[in-house]
């Protein structure tokens, strides 16, 4: 008989990789515009927030906004008490069907994203030791020349602005991408053959001892 552990790690491993794809179809959905009423939606929200985040505190952001959220309902909730007491009608509250829909996390759906998000924070923290302990000298040698790279970035750009210049990216880039993706992909590989035959001379030149060593 299988091992009942083996077994539930199975299924987990299956509910994560299941999880990941739905997550990745999600976002993928929203950022190629397949439904623009959602992602123009996603978009502006997200833009909006970061923008706030640029001229305000984080405090007064989540302020302002639970406060334009409370305006909305508190503004929604008299109006139809209004109409309600005008028509002599017995609706009730006009979230009831929002208040009576079950919000409670259970706890497989729970343990799913933990497992995910482990999943996730152990291989960041095994590929962190690669590079920083200097496992592969390329390696290590690419992510200094990156992180010499983003010194002048941040003298340039603060934290905020990178990431609305990401969020404008992430949302600009997969449409126009899709659109000419023969002739991006066409000069994406010249240009990753061109890295890869300057770091194969650059590698020749290293050390016997240094060289990356190749899986047999």
């Amino acid at each position: 008989m299988a091992d009942p552990m083996t077994q539930s790690g199975q299924i987990s491993s299956s509910l994560n990789a299941s999880s990941t794809k739905e997550t990745t179809y999600s976002v993928m959905e929203l950022v190629y515009w397949r439904d623009p009423k959602k992602s123009a939606v996603a978009f502006g929200m997200s833009l909006l927030v970061l923008l706030s985040l640029a001229t305000f505190s984080v405090i007064s952001v989540l302020s302002y906004l639970l406060l334009a959220l409370l305006c909305v309902t508190i503004t929604f909730r008299i109006y139809k008490s209004v109409i309600q007491a005008v028509q002599k009608s017995g609706e009730g509250h006009p979230f009831k069907g929002l208040m009576e829909q079950d919000l409670t996390v259970q706890p497989e759906m729970f343990r799913k994203y933990v497992d995910v998000f482990l999943t996730y924070v152990n291989r960041a923290v095994k590929q962190v030791r690669h590079l920083l302990l200097v496992e592969d000298l390329v390696d290590s040698l690419k992510l200094a020349g990156f992180m010499w790279l983003m010194t002048y970035v941040g003298a340039v750009f603060n934290g905020i602005t990178i990431l609305i210049l990401a969020d404008v990216i992430l949302f600009s880039t997969p449409p126009v991408y899709d659109k000419n993706k023969t002739q991006i992909d066409k000069y994406i590989e010249l240009i990753r053959t061109r890295v890869e035959v300057t770091l194969a001379k650059l590698q020749d030149k290293l050390p016997g001892a240094l060289k990356r060593t190749k899986a047999e």
